[in-house]
């Protein structure tokens, strides 16, 4: 078998759920409890590589230099399991990546990573698949990263099966050209990931609601962002993400990712549209706040979210594009 096809190197781009996944109908495959609709985020980046060995034991896994033996191996390895699966063989793996931003602290760095894993992986493997398949795969190691295989504007259909849930763009990156401000309160690790978390949510008695009115605001949210309605798309992305949040708040046990600083700047974006700025929030699995905003708006939008108690940094990305494989593999697609 030639270089090319046992050693790849991929990068694809975390991005934010304006419409939440949170909550899953099977756990194992990662089948959403409903769709999502997410802004991939140029500013960051997983970039991953993949080599296969010919006789290793096993997989072995480096996340910003360190090597990784805990769950977080096995999350991948069920994804090298899967590109194994349609390759028909069964070596092992040395994967090494590195994250552009701080992992694990609600800035979807799962989404990235396992997005870029199954790129580097698949194209190491010689596969050539398209968007949807990657995106199926990427699924089984992180629901969100389904939604960071393709670029721009997504939209994730929440299926069935395996078959039938998967992420595909809506619009391209220069549909809309906003930006998200993430206002960073707290970098460190969450004591409770998403993964956990979406295993609590049926335990809330506010979840079925939420899930059966989830078509509605995918609608709405898909209408606002096809016709560029900021004001429309702002009030129904903060209506999903406090439903969310609603949800975890009320799980068993309570999952309660908002800090004093978070709920200040939620407090104080509606007075910032009150002075004409366009900027709406919208938080995930975290303490940290995203604000999304017009071109024209970020700067002031910023400049007053760096005043506020407790905001360490604000970081800023527009609209990027899908997962790429940079090196290796077949790249003419």
């Amino acid at each position: 078998m030639s270089t090319s096809r046992r050693y790849a190197v991929a990068r694809a781009h975390p991005n934010l759920a304006l419409i939440k996944y949170w909550g899953n109908r099977d756990d194992r495959l990662r089948i959403p409890a409903n769709g999502s609709i997410s802004m991939t985020l140029a500013a960051f980046a997983t970039t991953t590589s993949v080599e296969w060995v010919v006789g290793q034991s096993g997989d072995r896994l480096s996340i910003d230099q360190a090597p990784v033996r805990d769950s977080a191996l096995s999350r991948v390895t069920s994804v090298l399991d899967e590109v194994r699966a349609r390759a028909g063989f069964a070596d092992r793996a040395n994967v090494v990546s590195t994250n552009s931003f701080p992992a694990e602290a609600g800035l979807a760095s799962s989404a990235s990573a396992f997005a870029a894993l199954t790129l580097a992986a698949s194209a190491a493997a010689g596969l050539a698949l398209d968007s949807a398949s990657l995106s199926r795969i990427a699924r089984r190691g992180s629901g969100s990263a389904s939604r960071s295989v393709p670029g721009g504007w997504v939209e994730w259909f929440a299926g069935s099966d395996d078959v039938s849930s998967f992420a595909a763009t809506m619009a391209p990156a220069d549909h809309w050209d906003l930006m998200d401000l993430v206002v960073l309160i707290d970098a460190r690790p969450k004591v409770v990931g998403s993964t956990q978390g979406h295993t609590r949510a049926n335990t809330s008695p506010l979840q079925a609601s939420r899930v059966a009115d989830a078509p509605h605001r995918l609608k709405e949210c898909r209408e606002a962002l096809l016709g560029r309605d900021f004001s429309r798309l702002a009030s129904i992305a903060e209506l999903d993400s406090n439903l969310m949040h609603a949800v975890m708040a009320t799980s068993e046990p309570p999952l309660l990712y908002l800090q004093e600083p978070t709920v200040r700047v939620l407090h104080e974006v509606a007075r910032w549209r009150h002075d004409n700025l366009a900027v709406f929030y919208t938080v995930d699995a975290g303490p940290n706040v995203h604000l999304v905003t017009s071109s024209d708006s970020a700067e002031a939008v910023a400049a007053r979210a760096r005043e506020m108690p407790g905001v360490r940094v604000v970081l800023s990305s527009g609209v990027g594009g899908s997962a790429l494989v940079l090196e290796g593999g077949d790249q003419s697609g």
